[in-house]
C-alpha cells in the first residue's frame, strides 16, 4: 500500500458515545475512511468479512464477545489499534508485544500517533502477536467456559459443558457437541491448553474427551481399549490416555 493511501477502517465499541467520538476525530482525516461501525463482537466479525478493512479500532471490554475473542475469529490479517479503559493486565501486554492501543480518554494527537504506527505495520503478519497479547492480557484463570467457531460471517458459541469430544484434523479440530460437528482452525494441543484438565482428558493423540460423557471403557485386545460415550460413540484410547483416565476416575 502506498504511504499516502487511504486506510479503510472499522470501529468496534459497544458504547455509542465512544464510537461517535472516534468518528469525530477520524472524519476530518483524509487518510482514513470509516467503512463500518459495530456495537458488538458479532457485528465486527461480519463487518470484517464483508468490508476487508486495513485497520480495526477494537474495544476490548465488550459484552458477548470481547475484543480478543473477535481477533480469534478473524480469518484475515488486519492491523489493530486496541481501545480500552484502564486495565493493568491489558496495558502491560500491549507494551510487551509492541502493539498500539488507545487508552480512554484519548486525544486526537494520540490517535494520530496510533494511526501512523498502524500504517507502518500494514502488510506485516500480526496474528501471532495478537495471540500472545490475548494470552498475557487476560488475568488468571485462563481456562475457558466456551469455544467460538466462525462459519463465514456467522459465529457459533459452544459452551464447554456441551462439548462431547474433540478430534484432531491436522491444523484443525473437529468439535462434537450434542449431535453437531464444528470445524475450527486450531490445533488440539492449543485447545487443550485452554480447557479444564480435570474435565477434559487427552485419551489419544487425536482425541480429547469430556469425562462427563464417558459411559465405560472396553478392552478389545491386549492393551487396546475404546471409550464408549453415553451417546454410543466409540473413541480409541492409547496407553498413556488410559493412564490419564485412571488418575482422574
Amino acid at each position: 500500500m502506498a504511504a499516502d493511501a487511504r486506510l479503510r477502517a472499522i470501529i468496534v465499541d459497544d458504547e455509542p458515545l465512544a464510537r461517535r467520538l472516534l468518528r469525530e476525530y477520524l472524519d476530518p482525516r483524509p487518510d482514513v475512511e470509516v467503512v463500518a461501525e459495530c456495537a458488538n463482537g458479532f457485528e465486527a466479525v461480519k463487518a470484517v468479512t464483508e468490508h476487508a478493512p486495513d485497520l480495526l479500532f477494537l474495544d476490548i471490554q465488550m459484552p458477548k464477545l470481547d475484543g480478543f475473542e473477535v481477533l480469534e475469529l478473524l480469518d484475515r490479517d488486519v492491523a489493530v489499534i486496541f481501545v480500552t479503559a484502564y486495565d493493568q493486565h491489558a496495558l502491560k501486554a500491549f507494551e510487551i508485544h509492541a502493539v498500539d492501543y488507545l487508552l480512554k480518554p484519548y486525544t486526537p494527537e494520540r490517535l494520530a500517533e496510533a494511526v501512523a504506527h498502524a500504517r507502518k505495520e500494514l502488510g506485516r503478519p500480526h496474528a501471532e502477536a495478537y495471540k500472545r497479547v490475548a494470552a498475557d492480557a487476560r488475568p488468571e484463570p485462563a481456562t475457558r467456559d466456551r469455544i467460538l467457531v466462525r462459519d463465514q460471517a456467522r459465529v457459533h458459541v459452544i459452551p464447554v459443558e456441551r462439548l462431547d469430544y474433540v478430534e484432531a484434523l491436522d491444523d484443525y479440530v473437529s468439535l462434537h457437541a450434542e449431535g453437531r460437528t464444528f470445524l475450527k482452525s486450531q490445533t488440539l494441543g492449543e485447545l487443550e491448553a485452554t480447557l479444564d484438565a480435570r474435565r477434559f482428558v487427552r485419551i489419544h493423540r487425536s482425541y480429547l474427551l469430556n469425562l462427563d460423557r464417558l459411559a465405560r471403557l472396553e478392552l478389545i485386545a491386549k492393551d487396546q481399549r475404546v471409550a464408549i460415550l453415553k451417546d454410543g460413540a466409540q473413541l480409541p484410547v492409547s496407553r498413556s490416555g488410559y493412564q490419564r483416565l485412571r488418575e482422574l476416575m
